[in-house]
C-alpha cells in the first residue's frame, strides 16, 4: 500500500519498483482525493501494474488522519467517486479492499449499502476483511485479532450480490481454509499474515487451485532461485535487511529454522559483498540440510 501523496511527491522510482517475476501485481492506493487517485492510477498503468486496489480497510491513526482507509466505509459516496475517477483514466481493473463495518456502523445493511454504492461506480471485485474495525481504542495489530470474525456476512453478501466478485480476508492461515471458502461459493480468498509466517504453504497452490502440472519446488530450490535477485539488489545498493528478510520464514515449522533465522540476521549485519552474502546464504542452506537430515536420521 502506497499513499497518493507519497507517489505524487516522493521517490516514485523506489516506492513503485518491483521485479518482473512479481506479475500479476496490484498496487494498493491509500487516499481519498479522486483527482490524486486518478493520477496515481495512470502512473501505475504506465509502470505496468496489473490492478489498482483502493485501501478502505486500514484502521491506523495515521491513516485516519489522512482521511482514508477504514474510515472511508462511513463515506461510500466518496469511495464511489474515487473508483469512478480511476476507472475513467485507466483500463486496469479497479478493486476495493474493505472491512465488514466500522465501530457501531457494522450491521449487514451498512455493508450491503457500501458495496452497492461503490459497485454502481464500476467496481466489480471486493476483498472483504471479515472483521469490523474499531477506529478508536485498538491498535492496527489488535484490529486484526480482537474484533470477532463474521464470515457469514461475507457469504451473505455474495448470495445477495452474486454478480459481483467477492473475496474473503481475515484469519485465513492455510490452503484447506481457502478450499473451504471457495467451496462455500466465494470467488477468492486473501491470505495476509499467513503469507509472511509460512510462505512455503503456497508451494502447492498452483497445482491445487490453478491446474498446474509443474512439480512444486523444494525449499532449497526456492531459496536458490531467489539468490540472483539478492545479488542484483545488493549490487544496486539495496540494504541487505529488506532483501533477505523474505527468506526468514521459508523453513517455518521445520527443525533448524531458528538457526536459519539467526544466520540470516548475522549476514545482514556482516556488511559483506554481494558475492559473499550469496555464499553465506548457501552455507546456511547446507547447514540447514545437515540439521534436518540429522533430525530425520533413524
Amino acid at each position: 500500500m502506497v499513499t497518493t501523496g507519497a507517489i505524487l511527491r516522493g521517490n516514485r522510482d523506489r516506492l513503485l519498483a518491483y521485479a518482473p517475476q512479481e506479475h500479476p501485481i496490484a498496487l494498493q492506493l491509500g487516499g481519498d482525493q479522486p483527482l490524486d487517485l486518478a493520477e496515481c492510477a495512470k502512473i501505475a498503468e504506465q509502470l505496468g501494474f496489473d490492478e489498482i486496489n483502493l485501501n478502505v480497510g486500514c484502521p491506523s491513526d495515521r491513516v485516519q488522519n489522512g482521511n482514508f482507509g477504514a474510515c472511508l466505509m462511513l463515506r461510500p459516496e466518496r469511495v464511489a467517486e474515487c473508483v469512478s475517477a480511476m476507472r475513467a483514466v485507466t483500463e486496469l481493473p479497479v478493486t476495493v479492499k474493505h472491512r465488514i463495518g466500522v465501530d457501531d456502523h457494522d450491521r449487514f445493511e451498512h455493508l450491503l449499502n457500501f458495496v452497492d454504492v461503490v459497485a454502481a461506480a464500476g467496481c466489480e471485485r471486493f476483498t472483504v476483511h471479515a472483521r469490523k474495525a474499531w477506529l478508536q481504542g485498538l491498535s492496527p495489530r489488535q484490529n486484526r485479532t480482537v474484533p470477532p470474525l463474521r464470515p457469514e456476512d461475507v457469504y451473505r453478501l455474495k448470495a445477495e450480490r452474486p454478480h459481483l466478485q467477492i473475496e474473503m480476508n481475515g484469519g485465513i492461515r492455510d490452503l484447506n481454509s481457502v478450499q473451504s471458502i471457495l467451496d462455500g461459493g466465494l470467488d477468492g480468498a486473501m491470505i495476509g499474515r499467513g503469507a509472511w509466517d509460512q510462505p512455503y504453504l503456497f508451494a502447492t497452490a498452483d497445482t491445487r487451485f490453478f491446474h498446474s502440472t509443474a512439480q512444486p519446488r523444494t525449499r532449497r530450490e526456492v531459496a536458490e532461485s531467489y539468490l540472483p535477485y539478492i545479488a542484483a539488489e545488493l549490487q544496486a545498493g539495496s540494504s541487505p535487511t529488506p532483501v533477505l528478510r523474505n527468506l526468514l520464514n521459508l523453513h517455518a515449522t521445520l527443525p533448524g529454522t531458528r538457526s536459519w533465522k539467526r544466520g540470516l540476521s548475522e549476514l545482514c549485519q556482516s556488511g559483506g559483498s554481494p558475492s559473499a552474502m550469496v555464499a553465506g546464504i548457501r552455507a546456511q542452506l547446507d547447514r540447514l540440510d545437515e540439521l534436518q537430515a540429522a533430525f530425520h536420521r533413524p
